[in-house]
């Protein structure tokens, strides 16, 4: 451990002893390696900014996140940034590096920060990153003195809801909590892990697949019964137990030219029908297919 402080005070001491490229040096450089591909060119560049990275990584190092581990992330941005460096637009490298290096820097604390990910569009990333400098700059000036009011301010000011703003403050307010870790009450022989006092309400898996059998046996049963149905008992026992709205008597007796008693008597014949059919079942198997027709 401290043998990788020390390289790493080392690297930072080169970093910041490295000299400073003029304009007309700088320029030299970069199309030396945009249009010859030259490495020695590439690296004199990178490491004249490597003072930039380490500087854009200080700013992140409050998320917990190793700093050696941000300034590497940042030489990635610094490396994709001279690659799409173009020397004719007459921009400073410097200037357009840092975009780079602050991205790259983000995205790598927004991978690492928690194992839920977070911050995918913009917005987010802009909310994530400015939420609590915007909610310390409301408190210094005596802002609104609710949370509701707080988050509508921060809402407004970063073009998000104001939910996401509550939902990312009560992430930022606490580290994650893993379901394996342990939970004791004092007998540390005794210990047992966060993921086993989560309840599954959900049948257990032999009881859905013995569930789905049966369904698929009644439906048959079903089939076969309603077979010994006329043509229009059939039609009123679909439109009054099996449609999805069922008919009513008015309506189902004015479609087929009769009254709504006699669409209820044929009705009830036509159920009477299907319990005989489904007579050489057990009673609790043909109980349990009637019950689709809602009788």
């Amino acid at each position: 451990m401290l043998q990788m402080a020390g390289v790493r005070r080392q690297f930072v001491k080169a970093a910041m002893a490295a000299r400073f490229l003029e304009r007309d040096e700088e320029r030299a450089l970069a199309e030396s390696w945009r249009h010859r591909g030259d490495e020695h060119a590439l690296h004199e560049l990178a490491a004249a900014h490597m003072r930039l990275v380490i500087a854009l990584a200080a700013r992140f190092r409050h998320y917990g996140l190793p700093i050696a581990d941000l300034i590497q992330e940042g030489h990635v941005g610094l490396l994709e940034a001279a690659a799409r460096f173009e020397p004719e637009r007459e921009v400073r490298f410097s200037t357009y590096a840092t975009w780079w290096i602050r991205a790259s820097i983000q995205d790598y604390i927004l991978r690492n920060w928690s194992i839920v990910r977070g911050g995918t569009s913009s917005a987010q990333k802009a909310l994530f990153f400015n939420l609590r400098r915007l909610r310390a700059k409301l408190s210094r000036e005596g802002g609104p003195e609710s949370n509701a009011s707080m988050f509508q301010t921060i809402a407004l000011a970063i073009g998000v809801s104001p939910a996401d703003v509550e939902l990312m403050d009560t992430r930022l307010s606490g580290p994650d909590v893993s379901l394996n870790a342990p939970v004791t009450d004092g007998d540390s022989t005794g210990q047992t892990e966060r993921v086993e006092f989560l309840v599954d309400d959900k049948p257990l898996p032999d009881e859905t697949v013995g569930e789905q059998i049966d369904g698929d046996r009644r439906i048959v049963w079903l089939r076969e019964a309603l077979g010994v149905l006329t043509e229009r008992e059939l039609k009123i026992v679909r439109e009054r137990r099996l449609a999805e709205d069922a008919a009513t008597l008015e309506a189902l007796g004015s479609r087929l030219g009769i009254s709504k008693e006699r669409v209820r008597q044929i009705e009830n014949r036509a159920m009477e029908k299907l319990r005989r059919a489904l007579s050489d079942r057990t009673e609790a198997d043909a109980a349990r297919a009637l019950v689709a027709l809602a009788v």
